[in-house]
């Protein structure tokens, strides 16, 4: 199997601050894939097989796929999502594959932003360097509630869809701790990328 030494991922939970985290990478230079961009992109181009699957209905006006109405379908029955993952799954692998490949060949550290790393781990076991960007899940829920103005019931909901983040924590390699404000969390990054730029 081939290794990617440099790479390292980048998961968390819902509201952790993995967005923010990324977007301080790419300043400071980094090349960072992003596994939701390239889902959205597989989307448009798996787009016909979709549309068989699930009718016209998750379609907008554009005719482009509604990701909210795909959303709706494939979150309220586990056999339908598992379709799409199906019919998603290994072009999303191969795309992410490739720019790892391509992007080793450089010798330097890059990340991959990958959400759901740990409730999917078998399909990415290519990958062995993995930090999780951290908050308690009181923190996760009030952050998550004011972002996306839900109640705590539906934060809640949201939350619990994906693995304990107290289990992330321990499964991980590295760990960004963004209990705090912004500014700790850059002090938090510095620290751990002294950490990986030297043992790289």
């Amino acid at each position: 199997m081939q290794k990617f030494p440099n790479a390292y991922v980048i998961t968390g939970s819902i509201a952790s601050g993995k967005s923010t985290v990324v977007n301080l990478l790419k300043e400071r230079g980094f090349s960072v894939i992003d596994a939701d961009v390239i889902a959205h992109e597989q989307l448009e181009i798996c787009k016909g097989e979709i549309v068989r699957e699930f009718g016209e209905q998750i379609l907008d006006e554009a005719g482009k796929i509604d990701r909210k109405k795909l959303g709706a379908i494939v979150f309220r029955e586990p056999k339908k999502l598992k379709n799409l993952e199906r019919i998603l799954h290994l072009k999303i692998k191969a795309e992410i594959l490739s720019k790892a490949s391509q992007i080793e060949r450089l010798e330097r550290v890059y990340f991959i932003d990958i959400p759901l790393f740990f409730e999917k781990k078998e399909r990415y076991a290519e990958f062995k360097n993995v930090a999780v960007i951290y908050a308690p899940k009181e923190l996760l829920l009030s952050r998550l509630m004011s972002r996306n103005a839900l109640s705590l019931e539906d934060a809640k909901a949201r939350v619990e869809l994906q693995i304990d983040i107290e289990q992330k924590r321990e499964m991980a390699n590295y760990l960004i701790d963004n209990s705090g404000d912004r500014e700790n969390l850059e002090l938090e990054l510095e620290k751990f990328l002294r950490q990986i730029c030297a043992i790289s």
